[in-house]
């Protein structure tokens, strides 16, 4: 009881400092005020070159209006991602922005990994947070190369999915979940619509940081038929995904967590409670045994560097990602 109360008092205090940060960053995060991006609903396979270039296309105006406005920032960021070798399923460069980067051939693959990033996540971040592996678009290529090393015979494809509003670690959003609601709900869209460019691709959910938040609401939001295109979801770095227990998120796939021994997200508090009519906190650590996800074997990894090449813990996700789970085990 005593260290429940500690715990509460914890995020009632982190509360209370977010919600001047949260102020200040929502002052700073107005946007731009650039031109609209391209909106896509159901997508087929002969529609992705056509979508892929419209994106670019954006990207390239956005760039120039972002220059006009002395933003020469926000315009570098753009004009990298808009390179003729880059395909978005998704874009906005409005505010933190929306990245959903595909790498590979998504139309042919037989193996889809969905990377989906934690707080801190904006367009400008998406090739740059802390090390280029621990960002959006370097992790992604990081697992593209891994599970093309370990399975050369399957084809794979890796979607950067940047596609919700992550919150700021300095802010009261990044203790509720309601951008993981929110988050959860465009998840299970792009998974619905990953169906339809690829209905013989099996699909895994990784996971990182705020993202397992996220992906938790996804999965809890799926019928059995929606879950079927799914292998396995795979957390790292979790400060928990919303429940007490992988029973909870009712996943008919394997649940698989993991923290690296040098990652701080570990002293954070592992609880929730309801504080001024809000959901305070994200449940269970996931890597407890109480909870009863599998192991992910992740050694010495920092909270953004998972994705590190030469790895354990790149090396296990992207076991999990091409459905290689007794592989996993062995560590």
């Amino acid at each position: 009881m005593r260290a429940a109360r500690i715990r509460l008092g914890m995020l009632i205090a982190t509360v209370a400092g977010c919600i001047v940060a949260s102020v200040t960053a929502a002052a700073a995060n107005a946007g731009l005020g650039l031109s609209a991006a391209p909106r896509h609903g159901a997508v087929a396979a002969e529609d992705l070159p056509g979508l892929y270039g419209e994106n670019r296309s954006y990207l390239a105006r956005a760039a120039d209006e972002a220059r006009r406005m002395g933003d020469g920032d926000r315009a570098r960021v753009l004009g990298e991602l808009g390179s003729p070798d880059r395909d978005f399923l998704e874009v906005s460069a409005d505010g933190d922005g929306q990245a959903v980067e595909v790498i590979g051939d998504l139309v042919h693959a037989q193996r889809i990994a969905v990377l989906v990033p934690g707080s801190d996540t904006t367009i400008d971040t998406f090739d740059h947070i802390g090390s280029r592996h621990g960002s959006v678009a370097g992790g992604s290529r990081a697992l593209y190369a891994e599970m093309r090393a370990v399975a050369p015979e399957t084809r794979v494809a890796v979607i950067g999915w940047y596609g919700y509003r992550a919150p700021r670690t300095k802010s009261r959003e990044i203790l509720t979940q309601d951008r993981a609601e929110e988050g959860g709900q465009l998840l299970r869209r792009q998974i619905h619509r990953l169906r339809g460019i690829n209905p013989g691709a099996s699909v895994a959910l990784l996971c990182h940081s705020y993202g397992s938040v996220v992906c938790g609401d996804a999965l809890r939001g799926m019928n059995p038929s929606e879950q079927s295109v799914l292998t396995g979801l795979a957390v790292f770095g979790s400060p928990g995904m919303g429940v007490d227990s992988a029973a909870e998120l009712g996943a008919s796939v394997p649940v698989w967590a993991g923290r690296g021994s040098r990652d701080w997200v570990s002293y954070v508090p592992h609880a929730q409670y309801r504080l001024l009519g809000e959901r305070v906190g994200f449940g269970s650590d996931p890597v407890s045994a109480e909870f009863g996800a599998r192991r992910l074997p992740t050694g010495d990894s920092r909270h953004g560097d998972y994705l590190r090449p030469g790895s354990l813990s790149l090396r296990s996700i992207a076991l999990i990602a091409l459905d290689r789970g007794p592989q996993v085990s062995r560590g």
